[in-house]
C-alpha cells in the first residue's frame, strides 16, 4: 500500500514536470502567433487543453483494460481518441515543436534572411543587375544585326553579284531591327569583286552607325538617373542597418543567451529593407521563384515573421523549406514530452483492478 502511494506521488510530481514543459512550449507558441493575447491567457488556455488531452489518454488506457470494469469501453475508447486528436495531436504537440524549434533556430533563420536581403540591396546599390540587362539587350541586338549583315555580304558577293532586291529586303530586314529609318540604297559599280566588298563596307558603315545610335537609346530607355540615385541612397541606408541587425545577432549568439528583443529588432529591419527590395526589383537579380515572390509579394512576410506563425512554420516544413535544420527531431521530442505527461497521469490516477 506505501508502495502504491509513493508510486502516485511519484507519477503526479513527474506529470506535473513534464506538463510544465509541454504547457510553456505551447503557451509561448500561441503566443508568438498571437502576440495580442496575454500570456496568462495563453496558459490558461494551454493548461485546459493539456488537461483534457491527458484525460483523453486515460480514457484511451482505461478502455482498453481489461482487468478494470468500464460501461461502454467502446464509447470511451472513441472519446478518448477524439480527446487526444483535437486537444494533442491538433494543438499540444504542433505548438510544442513550433517553441522548441523556433528556439533552436530563429537566431540562424534571421541571420540568414538578412545576409540574403542584404546581397539583394547591393545588387540595387550597385546598379548591377540594370547594366547587365542592358549589356545583354544590346549584344543580342549586335548578334542579330551582324547575323543580317553576313547575309547581306553573302547576297552581294554571291553568285547574282549584286545589290538586288533581295539584298534590299535585308535591308529592311535589318531597319527594322534597329527601329531606324529604311536604309536607302547606295548607288556603285559591283562589277568586280573589290566593288562588291566595298559596297558592302559601306554598308556596313552605315549600319554600324545605326547600331550605336539604338544601342544608346536602349541605354536611356532602361536608365532613369533620378530613380537610380534614390534607389542607390534607399539601399545604401538599409545595408547599414542590415548590417547591424546582423553585428548584434552575431554578438547575442556569441553570449549563449536569446534575446526576443535583438531579434525583433532585426525583423524590423527586414521588413524596411524587403520593402526596399520590392520597389527597386526591376534592378535585382533573384536567386529563385520563391524569393521573388517572397521579395514582391503585395503582403510581404520576412522568414522571421514566418518562424512566428506555428500554422507557417509547419507549412514551410512540409514544404521542405526547413530541411536539414533538425524539425524532425524537434517533433520526437515533443511527442516524447507529452506522452511521458500522459504515462505519469495514467499512472497516477489509475482505477483500481477487479
Amino acid at each position: 500500500m506505501g508502495q502504491n502511494k509513493y508510486l502516485k506521488i511519484f507519477s503526479v510530481c513527474g506529470f506535473i514536470a513534464f506538463a510544465a514543459v509541454s504547457c510553456w512550449a505551447t503557451a509561448e507558441s500561441l503566443h508568438l502567433l498571437l502576440p495580442a493575447l496575454p500570456l496568462v491567457l495563453a496558459w490558461i488556455i494551454t493548461i485546459g487543453f493539456f488537461v483534457i488531452a491527458s484525460i483523453g489518454s486515460k480514457l484511451i488506457v482505461d478502455s482498453l483494460n481489461q482487468n478494470i470494469y468500464m460501461e461502454k469501453r467502446g464509447l470511451n475508447l472513441v472519446g478518448g481518441l477524439i480527446l487526444l486528436l483535437v486537444f494533442w495531436l491538433i494543438c499540444s504537440m504542433p505548438t510544442n515543436t513550433h517553441t522548441f524549434f523556433y528556439r533552436n533556430c530563429i537566431t540562424d533563420v534571421t541571420l540568414d534572411d538578412l545576409k540574403n536581403t542584404e546581397s539583394y540591396l547591393n545588387d540595387i546599390r550597385d546598379n548591377t543587375f540594370a547594366e547587365e540587362k542592358i549589356r545583354l539587350q544590346c549584344a543580342d541586338l549586335e548578334n542579330k544585326v551582324h547575323a543580317k549583315l553576313e547575309d547581306l555580304r553573302l547576297e552581294i558577293e554571291g553568285p547574282d553579284h549584286g545589290d538586288g532586291p533581295k539584298a534590299q529586303a535585308i535591308l529592311v530586314e535589318i531597319s527594322e531591327l534597329l527601329k531606324c529609318a529604311p536604309i536607302t540604297k547606295i548607288d556603285g559599280p559591283t562589277a568586280t569583286k573589290q566593288q562588291r566588298t566595298n559596297l558592302v563596307n559601306a554598308y556596313r558603315d552605315k549600319i554600324d552607325a545605326q547600331l550605336q545610335k539604338r544601342k544608346a537609346a536602349i541605354y536611356l530607355q532602361n536608365v532613369d538617373e533620378k530613380k537610380i540615385a534614390q534607389a542607390k541612397k534607399d539601399a545604401s541606408e538599409d545595408i547599414k542597418k542590415v548590417q547591424n541587425a546582423i553585428i548584434g545577432l552575431n554578438e547575442m549568439r556569441n553570449s549563449g543567451v536569446q534575446d526576443d528583443a535583438t531579434i525583433n529588432t532585426a525583423n524590423g529591419i527586414l521588413k524596411g529593407a524587403y520593402s526596399t527590395v520590392k520597389n527597386y526589383s526591376d534592378m535585382v537579380m533573384f536567386k529563385s521563384d520563391t524569393d521573388k515572390e517572397a521579395y514582391t509579394a503585395d503582403n510581404q512576410v520576412t522568414k522571421t515573421t514566418r518562424l512566428l506563425s506555428v500554422i507557417d512554420t509547419w507549412m514551410d516544413f512540409i514544404k521542405g523549406e526547413y530541411a536539414g535544420r533538425g524539425f524532425i527531431f524537434w517533433i520526437i521530442i515533443s511527442i516524447l514530452v507529452d506522452v511521458a505527461a500522459f504515462v505519469f497521469f495514467d499512472i497516477a490516477f489509475k482505477k483500481s483492478e477487479y
